[in-house]
């Protein structure tokens, strides 16, 4: 009880903190966006919900397009939950090698796939609450599974570039930390309207990768300047990249 009392008390001083004309700017923003990337959808290749799960597992510390590259050898050979559930440890981590932490993936990937199989009859679950019961599935994951896959808007996809956009927006203001995917979740989920969750995520990608970068924003050909707090304020980042020695 007194936690739940801790809970809602921080809840509203969050809300204490949000800028009053913040909804209706956020859904100018939200608005922009969907004209801009009408056709922004996941950048990872799937078929099912099966093959999406198990891609952003992989996706974690790696990127994109090096998953792109091993899912279908991966869903070549093990196509099923069932397939990857009785695969050998060793052919997956070969599989996988290229998208990093592979011995961990390897593991959490093939334990998803036997609790599928075992526990939802050889089908993903299409509720938080289950799929959170998958190993390698924290909340991120399962937003993208439920939101990609599903159709279902049960929370917000916070990545690296949703978590930047949203501060550079100033479309969070719970913490300042643009990494505490958490509380930018909860900032925008009160100010979004739900139906679009799932497309502002996606919009916020395209745009971050295209426009919006970490080190050097293009805000002399961004769409979103007019209602950005930051716009022209990001000095670009000219740090020479360190070379690898091999």
């Amino acid at each position: 009880m007194g936690r739940s009392k801790h809970s809602e008390r921080n809840s509203l001083k969050s809300l204490s903190k949000r800028p009053a004309d913040l909804p209706a700017r956020a859904r100018k923003i939200v608005g922009i966006l969907k004209k801009t990337y009408p056709v922004a959808t996941c950048a990872l290749t799937h078929q099912n919900p099966f093959e999406l799960l198990i891609a952003t597992i992989l996706s974690a510390q790696s990127t994109d397009q090096t998953v792109n590259k091993v899912t279908p050898v991966l869903f070549a050979r093990f196509p099923t939950p069932q397939r990857l559930a009785d695969a050998g440890r060793d052919e997956i981590e070969e599989i996988i090698h290229s998208t990093g932490f592979f011995r961990n993936k390897a593991k959490s990937v093939q334990m998803a796939s036997k609790t599928i199989v075992e526990d939802f009859g050889g089908r993903v679950p299409d509720t938080m609450e289950n799929l959170l019961r998958l190993q390698g599935v924290a909340r991120k994951t399962a937003n993208v599974v439920l939101g990609t896959a599903f159709g279902k808007n049960e929370g917000v996809v916070v990545d690296t570039h949703v978590g930047r956009l949203s501060t550079r927006l100033g479309m969070t203001w719970s913490s300042k930390n643009d990494k505490d995917a958490l509380a930018v979740e909860r900032d925008l989920m009160a100010i979004i309207p739900r139906d679009d969750w799932t497309i502002l995520s996606h919009a916020l990608i395209w745009h971050g990768r295209r426009v919006c970068s970490a080190k050097k924003p293009q805000c002399a050909d961004c769409e979103l300047s007019g209602v950005c707090p930051s716009a022209g304020t990001i000095e670009p980042s000219h740090r020479v990249a360190k070379t690898k020695s091999h």
